[in-house]
């Protein structure tokens, strides 16, 4: 028996990704984008999830608890997946959609057949507590807003530069990955990485200057960097100090 049902929650997530990743071919994958819900591979998939989580029930419920709450699992997963299968297969937003929504049932029936409700309490608790929301303010902070903050800074040397051969829009992108790092670091208060992270962009960049015609770029791209950079510590350092204070 299964003694915390956070231990049951936590292996239904495990349950769920050996489904989903490890006991699922990817001729099931194609047989299902292809044939949607008629494909034999959609029943049977949903039938290895409805079977795990059997598995996973059967530590801690009754027969008939587990079977329900398996029934349900596999059902929703079917239904889930049925609809995931008329979408665009490359389409990261589909994806992590689907992914949610089968977490969100797993955390439903869990709650369900296994919580005592004083879970939720709790949750609610944490996700608004005041140091929580900091966190969430920061890390919203140095996506967009200071995208669109420094693109607004750089724009007098943006007009001179050649960009082209580049990848559409992936200055942004990694500027937004290397500010959400920054940001992990600073409030972990791992400041070591920082500079590997940043020394490591600089090499990469420097290594062009062997094309004179590259110069204008790479320089361009140090100056961003090293705004984004100063940007996101200082908020961090900030952030990292209201939240000790709270």
């Amino acid at each position: 028996m299964i003694g915390s049902p956070l231990t049951t929650l936590l292996l239904l997530l495990i349950a769920h990704l050996a489904g989903d990743f490890l006991l699922q071919s990817a001729a099931w994958v194609r047989d299902k984008n292809a044939r949607r819900q008629r494909s034999r591979a959609l029943y049977l998939h949903a039938g290895v999830h409805g079977g795990l989580a059997w598995l996973v029930f059967m530590f801690s419920q009754s027969l008939a608890t587990a079977s329900l709450g398996a029934a349900f699992i596999a059902v929703t997963h079917l239904v889930i997946d049925a609809f995931k299968s008329h979408a665009p297969a490359e389409r990261i937003r589909y994806f992590v959609a689907d992914q949610a929504l089968h977490v969100a049932v797993l955390i439903i029936t869990w709650a369900w057949l296994v919580g005592d409700g004083a879970w939720l309490s709790h949750a609610v608790a944490w996700l608004l507590h005041p140091q929580t929301l900091l966190v969430a303010l920061a890390y919203l902070i140095v996506m967009r807003p200071f995208s669109i903050l420094i693109a607004l800074i750089m724009r007098r040397w943006s007009h001179g530069v050649d960009n082209s051969g580049t990848l559409a829009d992936a200055g942004a992108r990694i500027g937004m990955l290397e500010r959400f790092l920054v940001l992990t670091f600073v409030l972990a208060d791992q400041l070591v990485p920082i500079g590997f992270l940043l020394a490591a962009k600089s090499v990469l960049r420097f290594g062009d200057l062997r094309e004179d015609r590259d110069r204008k770029l790479t320089e361009y791209v140090l100056l961003g960097t090293m705004l984004s950079f100063s940007l996101t510590l200082t908020l961090g350092i900030l952030i990292a100090h209201w939240y000790a204070a709270l």
